[in-house]
Protein backbone atom coordinates (compact mmCIF):
# COMPACT_ATOMS: atom_id res chain seq x y z
CA UNK A 1 0.00 0.00 0.00
CA UNK A 2 1.52 3.42 -1.09
CA UNK A 3 2.29 5.92 1.88
CA UNK A 4 0.67 8.90 2.54
CA UNK A 5 1.90 12.37 2.33
CA UNK A 6 4.02 13.73 5.39
CA UNK A 7 1.25 16.78 4.88
CA UNK A 8 -1.29 14.50 5.88
CA UNK A 9 0.33 12.76 8.32
CA UNK A 10 1.10 15.87 10.06
CA UNK A 11 -2.27 17.43 9.72
CA UNK A 12 -3.64 17.55 13.00
CA UNK A 13 -6.90 16.53 14.68
CA UNK A 14 -9.23 19.11 15.68
CA UNK A 15 -8.83 19.53 19.33
CA UNK A 16 -12.52 20.85 19.54
CA UNK A 17 -14.27 18.06 17.72
CA UNK A 18 -12.22 14.85 19.67
CA UNK A 19 -14.88 14.60 22.49
CA UNK A 20 -18.03 13.90 19.97
CA UNK A 21 -17.83 10.23 20.94
CA UNK A 22 -18.22 10.55 24.00
CA UNK A 23 -20.91 13.11 24.15
CA UNK A 24 -23.05 11.07 22.12
CA UNK A 25 -22.62 7.62 24.00
CA UNK A 26 -23.01 10.15 26.71
CA UNK A 27 -26.42 11.12 25.60
CA UNK A 28 -27.66 7.57 24.56
CA UNK A 29 -27.50 6.79 28.14
CA UNK A 30 -30.03 9.57 28.67
CA UNK A 31 -27.55 11.93 29.87
CA UNK A 32 -28.45 15.97 28.71
CA UNK A 33 -25.39 17.12 28.04
CA UNK A 34 -24.72 21.09 28.08
CA UNK A 35 -22.36 22.17 24.87
CA UNK A 36 -19.85 25.03 25.90
CA UNK A 37 -17.36 23.29 23.83
CA UNK A 38 -18.18 24.88 20.33
CA UNK A 39 -18.57 28.11 19.08
CA UNK A 40 -21.97 27.38 17.00
CA UNK A 41 -24.46 29.75 17.77
CA UNK A 42 -28.17 29.26 18.93
CA UNK A 43 -29.31 32.53 17.95
CA UNK A 44 -31.50 31.85 15.07
CA UNK A 45 -30.37 32.99 11.12
CA UNK A 46 -32.41 36.21 10.00
CA UNK A 47 -35.17 35.23 8.25
CA UNK A 48 -34.36 38.07 5.38
CA UNK A 49 -30.98 36.14 4.95
CA UNK A 50 -33.25 32.62 4.79
CA UNK A 51 -36.04 34.21 2.58
CA UNK A 52 -33.29 35.62 0.06
CA UNK A 53 -32.06 31.96 -0.82
CA UNK A 54 -35.86 30.91 -1.36
CA UNK A 55 -37.16 33.60 -3.14
CA UNK A 56 -34.43 32.89 -5.43
CA UNK A 57 -35.46 33.21 -8.96
CA UNK A 58 -32.74 32.54 -11.58
CA UNK A 59 -32.57 29.32 -13.57
CA UNK A 60 -29.34 28.10 -13.93
CA UNK A 61 -27.20 27.60 -10.69
CA UNK A 62 -24.24 28.94 -12.80
CA UNK A 63 -20.20 29.96 -11.23
CA UNK A 64 -19.98 33.19 -9.67
CA UNK A 65 -17.03 35.77 -10.43
CA UNK A 66 -13.42 33.92 -8.31
CA UNK A 67 -13.48 37.29 -6.62
CA UNK A 68 -17.01 36.92 -5.59
CA UNK A 69 -20.29 38.15 -7.19
CA UNK A 70 -19.73 41.77 -7.42
CA UNK A 71 -23.08 43.21 -5.65
CA UNK A 72 -22.37 41.73 -3.07
CA UNK A 73 -18.40 43.30 -2.82
CA UNK A 74 -20.19 46.61 -3.53
CA UNK A 75 -22.75 46.18 -0.93
CA UNK A 76 -19.93 45.05 1.91
CA UNK A 77 -18.41 48.65 1.31
CA UNK A 78 -20.94 50.31 3.33
CA UNK A 79 -20.89 47.49 5.92
CA UNK A 80 -16.87 48.55 6.37
CA UNK A 81 -17.83 52.33 6.42
CA UNK A 82 -19.84 51.53 9.71
CA UNK A 83 -16.90 50.67 11.30
CA UNK A 84 -14.54 53.33 9.59
CA UNK A 85 -13.10 51.14 7.06
CA UNK A 86 -12.54 52.40 4.10
CA UNK A 87 -12.21 49.84 0.88
CA UNK A 88 -13.46 49.63 -2.51
CA UNK A 89 -15.29 46.35 -3.88
CA UNK A 90 -11.57 44.93 -5.96
CA UNK A 91 -10.01 44.86 -2.65
CA UNK A 92 -12.68 42.31 -1.20
CA UNK A 93 -12.14 38.84 -2.48
CA UNK A 94 -15.25 36.50 -1.43
CA UNK A 95 -14.07 33.03 0.06
CA UNK A 96 -15.54 29.84 1.08
CA UNK A 97 -15.94 30.58 4.48
CA UNK A 98 -13.17 32.30 6.80
CA UNK A 99 -11.25 29.03 6.55
CA UNK A 100 -10.28 29.73 3.08
CA UNK A 101 -9.73 33.05 3.47
CA UNK A 102 -6.95 32.21 6.55
CA UNK A 103 -5.10 29.78 4.05
CA UNK A 104 -5.64 31.74 0.68
CA UNK A 105 -3.63 34.77 3.09
CA UNK A 106 -0.92 32.09 4.13
CA UNK A 107 -0.23 31.01 0.63
CA UNK A 108 -0.36 34.36 -0.93
CA UNK A 109 2.03 35.60 1.28
CA UNK A 110 4.02 32.97 2.81
CA UNK A 111 6.98 30.38 0.79
CA UNK A 112 7.00 27.04 2.79
CA UNK A 113 9.06 26.96 5.77
CA UNK A 114 7.93 30.88 6.65
CA UNK A 115 6.98 31.78 9.81
CA UNK A 116 3.57 33.35 11.37
CA UNK A 117 3.87 34.80 14.96
CA UNK A 118 0.91 34.01 17.03
CA UNK A 119 -0.16 34.88 20.62
CA UNK A 120 -1.23 31.79 22.36
CA UNK A 121 -3.42 30.40 23.48
CA UNK A 122 -4.84 31.01 19.69
CA UNK A 123 -7.87 29.35 17.20
CA UNK A 124 -7.04 25.34 16.59
CA UNK A 125 -7.40 25.21 13.34
CA UNK A 126 -4.38 27.55 12.86
CA UNK A 127 -2.74 24.91 13.31
CA UNK A 128 -4.34 22.72 10.04
CA UNK A 129 -3.70 25.69 8.05
CA UNK A 130 -0.54 26.30 8.83
CA UNK A 131 0.42 22.67 7.63
CA UNK A 132 -1.55 23.09 4.37
CA UNK A 133 0.49 25.57 3.41
CA UNK A 134 3.44 23.82 4.66
CA UNK A 135 4.73 26.94 7.26
CA UNK A 136 5.49 27.35 10.82
CA UNK A 137 3.21 28.84 13.48
CA UNK A 138 5.13 30.55 16.62
CA UNK A 139 3.74 31.15 19.54
CA UNK A 140 4.22 33.95 21.87
CA UNK A 141 2.34 33.59 25.29
CA UNK A 142 -0.10 35.54 27.06
CA UNK A 143 -1.42 34.90 30.41
CA UNK A 144 -4.93 34.30 31.82
CA UNK A 145 -3.72 35.86 35.12
CA UNK A 146 -3.67 39.00 32.77
CA UNK A 147 -6.67 38.33 31.20
CA UNK A 148 -4.76 37.40 28.01
CA UNK A 149 -3.50 40.66 27.43
CA UNK A 150 -1.07 41.60 24.42
CA UNK A 151 2.72 39.72 25.32
CA UNK A 152 5.18 42.69 25.42
CA UNK A 153 7.19 43.96 22.51
CA UNK A 154 10.22 42.25 23.63
CA UNK A 155 8.59 38.85 24.06
CA UNK A 156 7.75 39.25 20.30
CA UNK A 157 10.99 40.46 19.29
CA UNK A 158 12.25 37.34 20.90
CA UNK A 159 10.26 35.34 18.23
CA UNK A 160 11.40 37.15 15.10
CA UNK A 161 14.26 35.47 12.71
CA UNK A 162 15.24 35.89 8.99
CA UNK A 163 11.67 33.45 8.27
CA UNK A 164 9.20 35.21 10.22
CA UNK A 165 6.62 37.21 7.68
CA UNK A 166 3.83 37.73 9.52
CA UNK A 167 1.91 38.18 13.10
CA UNK A 168 -1.49 36.97 12.98
CA UNK A 169 -4.02 37.59 15.38
CA UNK A 170 -8.12 37.56 15.91
CA UNK A 171 -9.77 40.37 17.64
CA UNK A 172 -11.64 39.38 19.90
CA UNK A 173 -10.11 36.81 20.39
CA UNK A 174 -11.22 32.97 20.42
CA UNK A 175 -10.79 31.38 22.37
CA UNK A 176 -9.82 33.97 25.38
CA UNK A 177 -12.40 36.33 24.58
CA UNK A 178 -9.91 38.79 24.38
CA UNK A 179 -10.57 42.50 22.59
CA UNK A 180 -7.19 43.98 21.42
CA UNK A 181 -7.06 47.76 22.80
CA UNK A 182 -6.16 50.49 20.75
CA UNK A 183 -2.63 50.98 22.18
CA UNK A 184 -2.24 46.64 21.75
CA UNK A 185 -3.14 47.53 17.89
CA UNK A 186 -0.75 50.79 17.62
CA UNK A 187 2.34 48.41 19.22
CA UNK A 188 1.55 45.68 16.21
CA UNK A 189 2.00 48.09 14.21
CA UNK A 190 5.09 49.51 15.28
CA UNK A 191 6.68 45.77 14.95
CA UNK A 192 4.98 45.33 11.91
CA UNK A 193 6.24 48.41 9.94
CA UNK A 194 10.16 47.79 12.33
CA UNK A 195 10.51 44.20 10.54
CA UNK A 196 8.42 44.15 7.80
CA UNK A 197 5.61 42.07 8.81
CA UNK A 198 2.28 41.38 7.63
CA UNK A 199 -0.32 42.05 10.07
CA UNK A 200 -3.22 39.17 9.63
CA UNK A 201 -6.30 39.77 11.73
CA UNK A 202 -8.72 37.44 11.53
CA UNK A 203 -12.21 39.33 11.93
CA UNK A 204 -14.77 36.93 12.71
CA UNK A 205 -16.24 38.08 16.14
CA UNK A 206 -16.04 42.49 15.05
CA UNK A 207 -19.73 42.85 16.26
CA UNK A 208 -19.14 41.38 19.17
CA UNK A 209 -17.33 43.73 21.78
CA UNK A 210 -18.53 44.48 25.25
CA UNK A 211 -15.98 46.12 27.23
CA UNK A 212 -14.38 48.74 24.44
CA UNK A 213 -14.45 49.16 21.10
CA UNK A 214 -13.21 46.83 18.04
CA UNK A 215 -10.16 48.52 16.12
CA UNK A 216 -9.70 47.12 12.70
CA UNK A 217 -6.31 46.07 11.47
CA UNK A 218 -7.44 48.33 8.76
CA UNK A 219 -7.88 50.90 10.96
CA UNK A 220 -4.01 51.48 11.76
CA UNK A 221 -2.83 54.58 9.71
CA UNK A 222 0.36 53.65 7.38
CA UNK A 223 0.16 50.20 7.25
CA UNK A 224 -2.01 49.80 4.55
CA UNK A 225 0.56 47.37 2.57
CA UNK A 226 1.17 45.30 5.84
CA UNK A 227 -2.82 44.35 6.81
CA UNK A 228 -4.64 41.42 5.37
CA UNK A 229 -8.20 40.73 7.01
CA UNK A 230 -9.92 37.68 7.27
CA UNK A 231 -13.78 37.95 7.66
CA UNK A 232 -16.74 36.06 7.69
CA UNK A 233 -20.24 35.67 8.32
CA UNK A 234 -20.64 32.23 9.97
CA UNK A 235 -20.91 33.94 13.85
CA UNK A 236 -22.23 37.78 12.58
CA UNK A 237 -24.94 36.20 11.40
CA UNK A 238 -25.18 33.02 13.04
CA UNK A 239 -24.69 31.32 9.46
CA UNK A 240 -21.77 28.67 9.71
CA UNK A 241 -23.22 26.48 7.23
CA UNK A 242 -23.13 29.33 4.30
CA UNK A 243 -19.70 29.12 4.06
CA UNK A 244 -19.09 32.98 3.14
CA UNK A 245 -15.77 34.75 4.41
CA UNK A 246 -13.93 37.42 2.18
CA UNK A 247 -10.17 38.39 2.33
CA UNK A 248 -9.35 41.84 2.38
CA UNK A 249 -6.40 44.06 1.83
CA UNK A 250 -5.32 47.45 0.46
CA UNK A 251 -2.29 45.36 -1.12
CA UNK A 252 -2.92 44.95 -4.56
CA UNK A 253 -0.29 42.61 -4.84
CA UNK A 254 -1.67 40.04 -2.40
CA UNK A 255 -4.99 40.59 -4.54
CA UNK A 256 -3.61 39.55 -7.28
CA UNK A 257 -2.27 36.42 -5.65
CA UNK A 258 -5.09 35.28 -3.95
CA UNK A 259 -6.93 35.94 -6.39
CA UNK A 260 -4.84 33.13 -8.15
CA UNK A 261 -6.22 31.00 -5.74
CA UNK A 262 -9.36 31.95 -6.14
CA UNK A 263 -9.59 30.94 -9.90
CA UNK A 264 -7.84 27.87 -9.15
CA UNK A 265 -11.01 26.74 -6.96
CA UNK A 266 -13.44 28.83 -9.42
CA UNK A 267 -16.19 30.39 -7.33
CA UNK A 268 -17.67 30.69 -4.13
CA UNK A 269 -20.83 29.35 -3.03
CA UNK A 270 -23.82 30.88 -5.15
CA UNK A 271 -26.73 30.49 -2.51
CA UNK A 272 -24.62 31.49 0.33
CA UNK A 273 -23.86 34.80 -1.61
CA UNK A 274 -27.12 35.37 -1.99
CA UNK A 275 -27.82 35.06 1.80
CA UNK A 276 -24.62 36.95 2.40
CA UNK A 277 -26.00 40.01 0.60
CA UNK A 278 -29.42 39.97 2.34
CA UNK A 279 -27.67 40.00 5.71
CA UNK A 280 -25.97 43.37 4.70
CA UNK A 281 -29.45 44.70 4.30
CA UNK A 282 -29.84 44.00 8.02
CA UNK A 283 -31.09 47.21 10.03
CA UNK A 284 -28.56 48.59 12.26
CA UNK A 285 -30.15 47.69 15.20
CA UNK A 286 -30.29 44.00 14.20
CA UNK A 287 -27.04 42.97 16.79
CA UNK A 288 -28.11 45.47 19.59
CA UNK A 289 -30.16 42.30 21.19
CA UNK A 290 -27.95 39.85 20.57
CA UNK A 291 -24.67 42.11 21.56
CA UNK A 292 -26.96 42.46 24.70
CA UNK A 293 -27.98 38.26 25.25
CA UNK A 294 -24.27 37.67 24.89
CA UNK A 295 -23.24 40.07 27.13
CA UNK A 296 -25.65 38.87 29.85
CA UNK A 297 -24.89 34.93 28.69
CA UNK A 298 -20.96 36.25 29.48
CA UNK A 299 -21.82 38.28 32.66
CA UNK A 300 -23.52 34.89 34.18
CA UNK A 301 -21.37 32.22 33.15
CA UNK A 302 -18.25 34.61 34.39
CA UNK A 303 -19.96 35.29 37.42
CA UNK A 304 -20.60 31.74 37.99
CA UNK A 305 -17.34 30.39 37.25
CA UNK A 306 -15.65 32.31 39.72
CA UNK A 307 -17.48 31.59 42.49
CA UNK A 308 -16.64 27.89 42.18
CA UNK A 309 -13.89 27.46 44.53
CA UNK A 310 -10.49 26.81 43.06
CA UNK A 311 -11.72 28.16 39.76
CA UNK A 312 -11.07 31.70 37.95
CA UNK A 313 -12.10 33.08 34.99
CA UNK A 314 -10.78 36.70 33.03
CA UNK A 315 -13.56 38.55 32.16
CA UNK A 316 -13.47 38.43 28.45
CA UNK A 317 -14.00 41.91 26.56
CA UNK A 318 -15.71 40.25 23.55
CA UNK A 319 -16.88 37.16 21.07
CA UNK A 320 -18.54 34.26 22.91
CA UNK A 321 -15.86 32.67 24.37
CA UNK A 322 -13.93 32.35 28.23
CA UNK A 323 -11.37 30.82 29.49
CA UNK A 324 -11.47 29.19 32.28
CA UNK A 325 -8.43 27.71 35.03
CA UNK A 326 -9.69 24.73 37.12
CA UNK A 327 -8.19 23.27 40.10
CA UNK A 328 -7.26 20.36 38.04
CA UNK A 329 -4.33 18.04 36.98
CA UNK A 330 -5.29 17.41 33.03
CA UNK A 331 -8.21 19.46 31.07
CA UNK A 332 -7.82 16.71 28.22
CA UNK A 333 -8.40 13.65 31.16
CA UNK A 334 -10.87 15.78 32.81
CA UNK A 335 -13.11 17.05 30.06
CA UNK A 336 -13.51 13.10 28.63
CA UNK A 337 -13.70 12.44 32.48
CA UNK A 338 -16.83 14.62 32.39
CA UNK A 339 -18.80 12.91 29.40
CA UNK A 340 -17.99 9.23 30.14
CA UNK A 341 -17.88 8.91 33.85
CA UNK A 342 -19.90 11.68 35.35
CA UNK A 343 -23.37 12.99 35.79
CA UNK A 344 -25.38 15.18 37.43
CA UNK A 345 -29.06 14.74 37.94
CA UNK A 346 -28.73 13.10 34.50
CA UNK A 347 -26.66 15.96 33.18
CA UNK A 348 -23.36 16.99 32.38
CA UNK A 349 -20.45 19.64 30.57
CA UNK A 350 -18.96 19.63 27.26
CA UNK A 351 -16.13 21.52 27.47
CA UNK A 352 -12.81 22.46 25.01
CA UNK A 353 -9.42 21.52 26.80
CA UNK A 354 -7.32 24.59 26.33
CA UNK A 355 -4.53 22.31 25.26
CA UNK A 356 -5.36 22.30 21.69
CA UNK A 357 -5.11 26.39 22.07
CA UNK A 358 -1.43 26.40 22.30
CA UNK A 359 1.47 25.70 20.62
CA UNK A 360 3.95 24.76 23.15
CA UNK A 361 3.99 22.02 25.18
CA UNK A 362 2.74 21.55 28.45
CA UNK A 363 0.79 24.74 28.46
CA UNK A 364 -2.90 25.03 29.07
CA UNK A 365 -3.30 21.32 30.89
CA UNK A 366 -5.36 23.19 33.93
CA UNK A 367 -7.61 25.50 31.25
CA UNK A 368 -10.49 24.93 29.39
CA UNK A 369 -12.78 26.63 26.86
CA UNK A 370 -16.89 27.53 27.62
CA UNK A 371 -18.69 28.98 24.48
CA UNK A 372 -21.58 30.79 25.82
CA UNK A 373 -23.83 30.06 22.90
CA UNK A 374 -26.14 28.85 24.91
CA UNK A 375 -29.11 30.31 27.02
CA UNK A 376 -29.04 31.86 30.97
CA UNK A 377 -30.54 28.79 32.02
CA UNK A 378 -29.04 26.35 30.46
CA UNK A 379 -25.78 27.99 31.59
CA UNK A 380 -26.37 28.16 35.47
CA UNK A 381 -27.30 24.41 35.41
CA UNK A 382 -24.12 23.70 33.37
CA UNK A 383 -22.35 25.46 35.90
CA UNK A 384 -24.09 23.92 38.93
CA UNK A 385 -22.96 20.49 37.26
CA UNK A 386 -19.37 21.80 36.45
CA UNK A 387 -19.29 22.84 40.55
CA UNK A 388 -20.31 18.97 41.55
CA UNK A 389 -18.14 17.87 38.88
CA UNK A 390 -14.97 19.65 40.89
CA UNK A 391 -16.18 18.34 43.58
CA UNK A 392 -15.68 14.85 43.15
CA UNK A 393 -13.24 14.42 40.33
CA UNK A 394 -9.95 12.17 40.88
CA UNK A 395 -7.46 14.10 39.62
CA UNK A 396 -8.58 17.79 41.56
CA UNK A 397 -5.69 19.39 42.74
Amino acid sequence: MPNISQRGQTMPPSPIRKLVPFAEAAKKKGVTVYHLNIGQPDIETPQPVLDAVRHSTFKILDYSHSAGNESYRRKLISYYKKFDITVDHTEIIVTTGGSEAILFGFMACLDPGDEVIVPEPFYANYNGFATEANIAIVPVTSSIDTGFALPPIADFEKKITPKTKAILICNPNNPTGYLYSRAEMEVLKQICLKHNLFLFSDEAYREFCYDGENISALNLTGLDNHVVVFDTISKRYSACGARIGAVVTHNRTILDSVMKFAQARLSPPSFAQIAAEAAVDLPDNYFDGIKAEYQSRRDVLVSLLNKIPGVFCPNPGGAFYAMARLPIDDADKFCQWLLESFSYEEQTVMLSPATGFYATPGLGKQEVRLAYVINQESITKAMKTLEKALEIYPGRI
